[in-house]
């Protein structure tokens, strides 16, 4: 009767037809005694009331759409069609105890019945009727629990009592199989201490078979439904943040366009990029950036308005769709994420500030398709990191010059790898004798097309890059070997290089450097290295092991940019540096700001008070020089001595300098 729930109900008839007509077939004697030639009354009636149950119990099969449902529809048409008093269905759990865990019962209490700590093991509790079937994979027929020693313990008493109360005699359990392994059982109760006459267990066998074969055929349905669920949340969602992804981002915008359209009214898109992510993932490792990217969807989640959707269109890039509203309410929006956004985030026990930069584009004004605005919002995205404030709204040429930032990243790659890039060099003097004391290694891009690329611009673009490393290798090589140059020469002039925070991370770097030394031998007192102060700042402790160790190799060490880092006084005195350079942005305007000469005099005395040389850089004017020498600065540097120059040309220029310098008398 298993196949009864595949087949047509016009052929229900006949089948159960021919089961009636089977039933006076012999049956195995070890099973069910064999039948009476004549059935009493009584027996006829307990076929019937089996062929009824049967006959409604493939119909809810039928109709069946979900396992529970289809549980409590078989035992109310067990007991409303049937005429049994109870009809329950209850699982094999395979934990310690081999316990059984009631599902669903119509005519007693489910709680009544987990309450009995019903089990199928071969123990005292598992000795009932239910559990025999289960443990046996046989049926156990007519049992009667106010005479059966097995239900005589007192965990039983309750049970017997609700015997008692609803009247009911004989129990039977027919177990629940599938592919050869029994995972339930079927308990029916009915009025008759003699119910349940072989031709009835034989209707009833093929009824609990039917049972299993719907529970199977509903769980694999379900697993069916499960599986398209998980085909459609690949293709839609996101597995790491949960949010739908960039295939469904272009679909809700296309159809957000055709509304748009419709209702004569525009829609905003901002497209938010997660700042430093490829940094945290080196430093700190993949994990931990996943945790980065799940805090920075959920603070979005939280942020966004019910009609707004979030969405993860890249590694680090997220999507926000505003369907209603124009550039003004774009704008607010992006200002209140980047603001929110702004706030520490705390990753693998640190606090990393993680802020975002966001691009707006708008339809109808910068796009009419779902690629083209998400394209838009992206190139307006690049554009927001030059820029103060987080954000910037597209404007046309933005798409054109992402593209060419694409392209110079392609061509940086092969300038670094062909050894295209120049060693530039900016002198230093002293300013009490104005003689050249060392100069700083500068690198410049002259690329075959655009010409001299921006120092800030090919930095940032080898930022993206992940070509910070490379370029800091070119340097490195090439300031050793120009030193070794001048040392051969019997130039002795230091050269210093800039080091990034990027760099400071870098664990091959001190190595890297003992290398070049041990390649190039030059007095270490020759090569310089300076570090701005922010860098120091973004992990002091690691920045100080990195001074430390390249103290040891016996360099001199600059604190770059000094003054806008915010480094505390004690952390100051802890590093192992040998002078500070003032900011240009505070002895550029000195000559006409009372604050910044304040600022550079305040500066140079704690500087002094510190053991610490002080250097000024962006000295441009005879006026920054005179003031900067009445405050006793140590060394000058700037275009009032020299513009940035190729080093090969260094020689030549010290030499009409000392000249010049002659001429002057030294003065």
């Amino acid at each position: 009767m298993a196949y009864l729930a595949d087949t047509p109900k016009n052929k229900l008839a006949d089948i159960v037809s021919n089961v009636v007509s089977d039933i006076t077939q012999d049956i195995a004697p070890d099973v069910i005694p064999a039948a009476p030639e004549a059935e009493r009354p009584e027996e006829q009636g307990c076929i019937n009331r089996a062929l009824r149950t049967l006959s409604a119990v493939n119909r809810a099969l039928l109709r069946a759409t979900s396992e529970p449902e289809f549980l409590k529809e078989m035992c109310q048409v067990i007991v409303e069609h049937g005429g049994y008093r109870q009809a329950c269905v209850g699982y094999a759990r395979h934990d310690e105890n081999k316990s059984i865990c009631w599902m669903e019962c119509v005519g007693v209490d489910k709680a009544l019945l987990n309450a009995m700590h019903s089990s199928w093991a071969d123990s005292e509790l598992g000795r009932t009727g239910s559990g025999a079937a289960i443990h046996s994979g046989k049926p156990s027929i007519g049992r009667n629990i106010l005479t059966d020693p097995s239900y005589s313990g007192p965990n039983f008493a309750a049970f017997r009592q609700e015997a008692i109360d609803k009247d009911f005699a004989s129990l039977s359990a027919f177990p629940l199989s599938s592919d050869g392994e029994v995972f339930g059982v079927l308990a029916l109760a009915a009025s008759e201490p003699d119910a349940f006459n072989q031709n009835e267990v034989r209707l009833l066998n093929e009824l609990a078979a039917d049972l299993a074969y719907g529970i199977t055929n509903l769980r694999v349905r379900s697993k069916h439904r499960e599986a398209e669920a998980t085909i459609a949340r690949l293709a839609y969602y996101d597995s790491l943040t949960g949010l739908p992804n960039r295939t469904f981002l272009l679909e809700l915008l296309d159809a957000a366009i055709q509304v748009a359209k419709q209702l004569r009214q525009p829609l905003a898109l901002l497209h938010l990029e997660v700042g430093r992510f490829h940094e945290i993932n080196k430093v700190l490792g993949y994990r931990s950036g996943e945790e980065l990217l799940q805090e920075i969807a959920r603070r979005l989640t939280n942020t966004v308005k019910e009609n707004e959707t979030l969405t993860r269109v890249g590694e680090a890039e997220f999507a926000l769709v505003l369907p209603t509203g124009g550039a003004d309410y774009a704008i607010q929006t992006a200002q209140r994420l980047a603001t929110m956004l702004h706030l520490p985030v705390n990753v693998s026990g640190l606090s990393v500030d993680a802020s975002v930069t966001i691009g707006i584009a708008l339809f109808p004004d910068n796009a009419t398709t779902p690629e083209t605005l998400l394209r838009r919002s992206n190139a307006a995205m690049r554009s927001a990191k030059l820029i103060w404030g987080g954000y910037a709204m597209y404007t046309g040429g933005q798409e054109e010059r992402h593209t060419r930032q694409l392209s110079l990243m392609g061509d940086l790659r092969r300038a670094i790898q062909q050894n295209e890039l120049q060693l530039y060099c900016q002198p230093k003097l002293t300013m009490s004798s104005r003689k050249v004391c060392g100069a700083e290694a500068l690198v410049r891009w002259k690329h075959p097309v655009y010409g001299m690329i921006p120092t800030t611009e090919f930095i940032k673009l080898a930022e993206h890059a992940g070509l910070i490393t490379p370029i800091t290798n070119w340097v490195l090589e090439a300031a050793f070997k120009q030193s070794l140059a001048w040392h051969e020469d019997g130039i002795e002039c230091a050269l210093s290089v800039n080091l990034s925070a990027h760099d400071l991370r870098d664990p091959e770097l001190i190595s890297r450097i003992r290398e070049l030394f041990s390649r190039f031998p030059i007095p270490p007192k020759t090569m310089q290295f300076e570090l701005t102060e922010s860098a120091l700042m973004e992990d002091p402790a690691s920045a100080l092991e990195t001074l430390s160790q390249l103290k040891s190799l016996g360099c001199k060490l600059f604190i770059d940019d000094f003054g806008t880092g915010y480094s505390s006084l004690s952390y100051l005195q802890k590093l192992p540096v040998d002078s500070v350079k003032i900011d240009q942005s505070f002895v550029i305007p000195m000559a006409e700001s009372n604050d910044s000469s304040v600022i550079v005099h305040s500066t140079i005395e704690l500087g002094h008070n510190l053991g610490l040389e002080v250097v000024a850089e962006g000295v441009e004017s005879k006026s920054a020089w005179n003031l900067l020498a009445r405050q006793g600065c140590d060394v000058a540097q700037g275009y009032l001595i020299s513009a940035p120059f190729p080093i090969g040309q260094f020689k030549t220029w010290e030499t009409s300098w000392t000249h010049s310098l002659a001429k002057m008398g030294g003065n």
